[in-house]
């Protein structure tokens, strides 16, 4: 063989081996593709759904169901939940007296006649620092004659009074020589009759000291005198117990079982509502003093009522 021919020979040779070597690649274990662990898609926290706290659904003031007026808890007796008016500390002031009789005391509260209207004699008029544009009617107070031996009576007795009127300012005199209800001065003026039963009338003004406490002494409900025509009513609201004061007056008619209409102040304790009622049914009556309790007297105007009649209702507390 030629040398030419030999070299061909080895040349066909190696090539079989190395075909047959690496014409078929087959991976070995270590090269097959295995995910490795962090290649295996495993979610993330971030990718679980998971809701966040702005992602849960939450009602929004506007989808929340609003109470209707008869889903709203009503008191339907004197609210328990407001502490009652306790008597204040003991303040000084100063009290002359006006003379009077029956009939004489309605003054700026509104009141018809006291003395029939159960309050009797022992009522006062309040200087504007006190009397507050009326919402200070049918206040109760303790006030005792003090610091004057020569006027005020044995004993110091105390003397209950229930503010019906107001003390107007005279400011053409100074404060302390005539102008005795002038602003800022706290006075009472006190109708004569009970005012001797604490000082000599001869003192004409004597100090004293005062207290506001509750009306406890009242007896009976509270009465609503309706007056007025089909489309004016107006309202006394009288003989009030607890605080005495009354800062809110509401009226349900019986043909709005669900509703509560608000009236309006008129001047001292007389409430107005323009509106017709007369035609209505029945009428409750939710009483809020000053003190922030409430009183519902139900249907204490029955049906058929009539104008120019008072009506008893249900009380505050003692």
């Amino acid at each position: 063989m030629s040398l030419r021919a030999l070299c061909w020979s080895f040349l066909v040779f190696f090539l079989v081996v190395y075909v047959n070597a690496h014409g078929h690649h087959k991976p070995k274990p270590h090269e097959q593709h295995k995910p490795k662990p962090h290649e295996q898609h495993k979610p993330k926290p971030h990718d679980q759904h998971k809701p966040r706290p702005h992602d849960q659904q939450k009602p929004r003031p506007d989808d929340q169901q609003k109470p209707t007026p008869d889903d709203q808890q009503k008191p339907t007796s004197d609210d328990q939940q407001k502490p009652k008016l306790q008597s204040t500390e003991w303040k000084h002031a100063h009290a002359t007296f006006y003379e009077g009789g029956s009939g004489t005391f309605g003054g700026a509260c509104g009141y018809h006649d006291v003395v029939q209207e159960g309050y009797g004699l022992e009522t006062v008029a309040l200087s504007n620092a006190l009397f507050n544009k009326g919402e200070m009617c049918g206040a109760c107070f303790e006030i005792k004659c003090e610091d004057s031996p020569q006027w005020c009576k044995p004993g110091q007795p105390s003397l209950i009074v229930t503010a019906t009127n107001q003390c107007p300012p005279n400011y053409n005199q100074p404060s302390d020589n005539g102008g005795w209800c002038n602003e800022p001065r706290e006075h009472f003026d006190i109708a004569r009759p009970v005012f001797e039963t604490i000082a000599a009338y001869k003192a004409g003004i004597v100090p004293v000291s005062y207290r506001r406490i509750p009306c406890d002494h009242k007896t009976g409900g509270i009465k609503f005198t309706i007056t007025g025509n089909p489309y004016f009513n107006e309202v006394l609201v009288w003989n009030v117990g607890g605080a005495g004061d009354v800062c809110n007056v509401e009226v349900k008619p019986e043909d709005q079982p669900n509703t509560w209409l608000p009236l309006q102040r008129m001047w001292g304790q007389r409430w107005i509502y323009n509106g017709k009622l007369c035609e209505q049914g029945a009428l409750s009556f939710r009483v809020t003093s000053g003190d922030g309790r409430t009183v519902i007297s139900e249907n204490v105007l029955p049906k058929g009522w009539q104008f120019g009649q008072t009506y008893e209702g249900k009380n505050f507390a003692v």
